[in-house]
């Protein structure tokens, strides 16, 4: 289907849909009151970052694949593409409709149905550039991929809806890192939509950090599919933002799949963050593995809904899920609420949550030991999501975030 088709659809759909309440069970902990009573704008094209502006964003000896987007917009001057050879396709969504387009139609919009989601139906109306990765069958990028989305508000409240199309061919293997940051402290929307599928026996590492502006609004849709024997691992982090929802949905649809999906946030102040991920076991002898964890501190509240589906005819299903929250402060709240939905018999599939606050057992071990009282909180706090973090592989990425969030400790 012509994709102005899908478009029309799409908006159809949304007009349909409307906007999603707190009377809608999976919005049941999360109002967008505060985003719809903004008037926002498009976002402007003319906006000038320099390279200087941007090199804080960027990860040490990860620059041969690096695609910027301004306020949505891609900005050929500041990207760095090296690995398009042998049939990869490195590109941005909207010169990708005009030089491979037959791709991009018999993909987009494949696996991220926009007949139940009012923001992916919005996104699908609207969308006017992002990333599109196309890796063949066999090929093998050794340096990671760098999606670098920034948001420059100026004085302007704007809104974006950029569109990542990721295909993952047999056999191939990548990382992909998307990362979302801002220059200023204006209030805008981002309403991202992915879309990623891992084809036969690919690997696929796929890197998210969301660090906007803490009076943006960030709505994030992830669409992943995987084939027979894939492996994929997921690592979301969240550390900005007013309002964080982020949709994850991971349908595991060729036996001998193996999922790994982490996530970390941090939310102060007044802060919201909520995390709603549903893991689609449709066949037989695939593994996942899900661990989310948050620290929530203030008045900030998050909220986990993360939910494990195993289909009648996924048998020897093993399904692991864990959520762990720290709460800070008395006046911190978190909703938790993890699931599992099985149709099949012969499983091992376990779930759990907790939520509590730091060991004071711990707290004043460290404090005998002569360290202050914030060290001795910074340093359980970062043990805590030191386990979710260690699931990085690219080291520089690693080592940066480590950083970040123990400067976000100390502060």
């Amino acid at each position: 289907m012509p994709f102005h088709t899908i478009r029309k659809n799409a908006l159809h759909k949304f007009s349909e849909l409307g906007f999603p309440t707190v009377r809608d069970e999976t919005w049941k902990y999360t109002s967008i009151k505060q985003i719809l009573k903004h008037n926002f704008r498009w976002s402007s094209q003319s906006t000038v970052i320099s390279e200087i502006n941007i090199k804080k964003f960027k990860f040490k000896n990860i620059d041969q694949n690096v695609l910027v987007f301004v306020n949505g917009n891609f900005n050929k001057e500041l990207s760095q593409i090296d690995s398009v050879n042998n049939g990869i396709v490195i590109t941005n969504l909207a010169d990708a409709f005009h030089n491979y387009g037959d791709l991009v139609n018999k993909y987009l919009s494949s696996t991220a149905k926009y007949d139940s989601e009012a923001f992916t139906a919005l996104n699908t109306a609207y969308v006017h550039d992002g990333a599109f990765i196309h890796i063949p069958d066999g090929k093998i990028i050794k340096n990671p991929i760098h999606l670098l989305y920034i948001s420059d508000s100026g004085s302007d409240i704007f809104h974006f809806h950029p569109r990542n199309l990721i295909i993952a061919g047999k056999n191939s293997q990548c990382h992909i890192i998307e990362s979302y940051n801002h220059t200023s402290d204006n209030k805008y929307l981002c309403n991202l939509v992915t879309e990623l599928l891992v084809q036969e026996n690919a690997n696929v590492e796929h890197i998210k950090i969301q660090d906007e502006s803490e009076t943006a609004y960030h709505i994030s849709s992830s669409y992943i599919t995987q084939g027979k024997n894939s492996v994929y691992t997921s690592i979301n982090i969240d550390l900005g933002g007013a309002l964080v929802r982020n949709n994850i949905n991971i349908l595991l649809n060729g036996e001998y799949c193996e999922c790994n999906l982490f996530g970390f946030n941090m939310a102060h102040n007044k802060q919201h963050i909520d995390n709603h991920t549903l893991i689609d076991h449709a066949v037989a002898n695939c593994n996942s593995n899900e661990s989310f964890k948050a620290i929530i501190d203030d008045k900030a509240k998050g909220v986990f809904n993360g939910k494990v589906l195993v289909r009648q005819d996924a048998q020897k299903t093993n399904a692991f899920q864990s959520n762990k929250t720290l709460l800070l402060t008395d006046h911190a709240t978190m909703n938790s609420k993890p699931e599992l939905e099985i149709f099949a018999d012969d499983v091992k599939c376990s779930h759990g949550a907790t939520i509590g606050q730091l060991d004071e057992e711990a707290l004043f071990y460290l404090r005998t030991r002569g360290i202050s009282k914030e060290m001795a909180n910074s340093m359980l706090q970062f043990a805590f999501a030191e386990d979710i973090l260690e699931n990085i592989k690219i080291d520089s990425v690693r080592k940066k975030l480590n950083n970040l969030i123990h400067n976000k400790f100390i502060s």
